[in-house]
């Protein structure tokens, strides 16, 4: 059985973005840092705990890395709907927006081959 948080899994990790691994980083640091401080003291109840902590933080570096050399790839970020809030586009506006690029391209294009000729 894997030693390490329940609440970093490296499936739940792929989810997150790149400030959000960073932030998790600096609380696993914070928090190993303040295990080690208890272990010196003689206050740690659970030596465990300090394997585990160390064992997430090397996860989240895997991710980053990998994410760096494009292994693994980064999440596109999730726009949350707020509750009440208004769309910010109709349906009808993204399609008409959608028709005027699509005829920009084929006017382009068509400029392009005539002046080939």
């Amino acid at each position: 059985m894997a030693v390490g948080s329940k609440e970093l899994a490296p499936t739940e990790l792929d989810t997150f973005e790149n400030e959000r691994l960073i932030d998790e980083l600096k609380k696993a640091k914070e928090e190993l840092f303040n295990l080690r401080f208890q272990s010196a003291t003689g206050q740690l109840e659970s030596h465990g705990r300090l394997r585990a902590v160390k064992r997430d933080i090397a996860r989240i570096y895997t991710v980053i890395r990998e994410r760096e050399l494009g292994i693994r790839a980064t999440p596109a970020p999730i726009e949350v709907p707020v509750k009440g809030a208004k769309r910010r586009t109709e349906p009808a506006e993204v399609k008409a927006a959608a028709k005027k690029s699509d005829d920009t391209v084929e006017a382009v294009e068509s400029e392009t081959t005539e002046e080939s000729k």
